[in-house]
């Protein structure tokens, strides 16, 4: 797999109520990441990055709201989510702890 490539699929943790209930329950951290991006890509780019053990990986395609700012209609992005599973043991902390 290309290094290159690996260091650009992740594009930032998600920072929600949601995301913060799932890491403490199921030793889970949520992901966003490239939408061309596949589950064994993801994988490999959070052992490599974080150096931690994956044990699943689950991904979920997230369709942009439509908004309205005053008479103008605009449109957010879509993105892709990723629920990265980590093995027993396996601890990732984004703020460098």
């Amino acid at each position: 797999m290309n290094s290159e490539r690996l260091t650009k699929i992740i594009v930032g943790p998600v920072v929600a109520e949601k995301a913060s209930r799932v890491a403490e329950n199921n030793n889970q951290v949520v992901l966003k990441v490239l939408p061309s991006a596949n589950k064994l890509e993801i994988k490999q780019a959070v052992e490599t990055l974080f150096d931690v053990k994956v044990s699943a990986v689950t991904t979920s395609n997230v369709k942009g709201k439509v908004k309205r700012t005053g008479r103008v209609l605009g449109k957010r992005s879509d993105w892709k989510k990723a629920y990265v599973t980590l093995a027993e043991g396996s601890d990732l902390n984004f703020l460098g702890e």
